[in-house]
């Protein structure tokens, strides 16, 4: 039949010429189409459709067709009704989520979850499986509206769950941005139970491809009660967290945003470095240390300097080495139309004169630094 004659077919029909038939109309494009129409006009109508295809929900839900009529009718249908939906549905919930079609009609289900019995239900079929929802390219689309839409309290079991399960959600490539939205809509009690775990865990996540971004995503907040003792895990390990892809990035960032003191012992970390020359020569940590040159506190800065200068003749050529070459080169030794920015100051333990810019930074002129 042509798509024309199939509209042709509900053109003027009524509701009661259909009655007994409606779970066949519902998993039919144009019948489901004429089925959501009917659920617009008086209520007399939604009870006629709930009572008919109510058993059929599971099924329904899952339907290519079928599922939008289904968010319609949850929509439009009362509380008694609803909760009833709600009952049929509960043993099958995971298999309901997992589904492509099934996950929207699960979602527009919490969206319009209206009684403490309704959530309760819920709540009760998520529970064992928030998890594997979670790791699930449909399924974690569930657990985010309920993250969006249900208050503090009835996402808690949310917040235990990944709170036990830290690193294996963290780790995972749909787990790690549920995460970040668990962050999102946090109370202070639940980030603070949730930065916890995940600082307890820091090593193993800033390694990974995706647990990197959660412990980023923490340092983003700004907020040194949070981030503090995050970033103060890494101070030890501070050389081999740099030369590792993901790692590396983390540290960077924690060089730019962390505590006066913390950033210290970072940088530390790395001027104490007995090897700097793999440091400088390896892909992933010279951007650390380029990032320490940018950020560090003058002393600091000049004890930096004074480790890379006796390596610059032999990294100058090498593809990483040029930055920090250029990098040193360039703040050490200003041009003549800079000049009238910079003014003298007392000399280094080596008494070689030393000048600071606007910004405070302290810049050396000793000539052996740029080899």
């Amino acid at each position: 039949m042509s798509n024309s004659n199939a509209n042709n077919r509900f053109a003027g029909a009524k509701l009661e010429d259909y009655k007994g038939k409606l779970y066949e109309l519902c998993k039919d494009q144009n019948g489901c189409r004429f089925l959501q129409k009917k659920l617009e006009e008086p209520s007399a109508n939604v009870t006629t459709i709930c009572e008919e295809i109510h058993i059929h929900f599971v099924e329904l839900m899952t339907d290519p067709f079928g599922n939008y009529l289904c968010q319609k009718l949850l929509e439009r249908c009362d509380d008694p009704q609803r909760t009833v939906i709600v009952d049929i549905i509960a043993p099958e919930f995971l298999k309901i989520c997992l589904n492509m079609h099934g996950t929207r009609a699960v979602q527009k289900l919490i969206e319009f979850l209206s009684t403490k019995r309704q959530i309760q239900a819920v709540i009760a079929a998520l529970h064992p499986s928030v998890v594997a929802l979670i790791k699930d390219l449909n399924g974690n689309h569930v657990i985010q509206k309920c993250l969006h839409k249900l208050s503090a309290e009835h996402n808690q079991f949310i917040y235990d769950t990944v709170s036990e399960h830290c690193i294996e959600v963290a780790t995972h490539r749909h787990g790690c941005c549920v995460l970040q939205r668990c962050i999102d809509h946090a109370t202070e009690q639940q980030k603070t139970q949730l930065v916890k775990v995940i600082t307890e865990h820091a090593l193993p996540l800033v390694q990974d491809p995706f647990g990197n971004y959660v412990v980023q995503y923490v340092l983003d907040l700004n907020d040194a009660k949070y981030s503090d003792g995050l970033v103060r895990r890494f101070i030890e390990p501070v050389r081999e967290l740099s030369v590792q892809k993901f790692s590396s990035n983390v540290i960077e960032k924690c060089i730019r945003v962390s505590e006066p003191d913390t950033k210290r012992l970072l940088i530390a970390g790395l001027t104490n470095q007995p090897n700097m020359e793999k440091l400088l020569r390896d892909s992933f940590a010279n951007y650390v240390i380029q990032t320490c040159l940018d950020y560090a506190e003058q002393d600091q800065r000049i004890k930096l300097i004074d480790c890379i200068r006796p390596l610059l003749p032999c990294i100058r050529n090498t593809p990483y080495g040029k930055r920090i070459y250029s990098k040193i080169q360039r703040d050490s030794h200003p041009t003549n139309n800079n000049r009238s920015k910079y003014t003298t100051t007392p000399t280094n333990n080596n008494n070689t004169p030393l000048y600071f810019n606007q910004t405070g930074k302290f810049l050396s002129n000793d000539d052996s630094i740029y080899l």
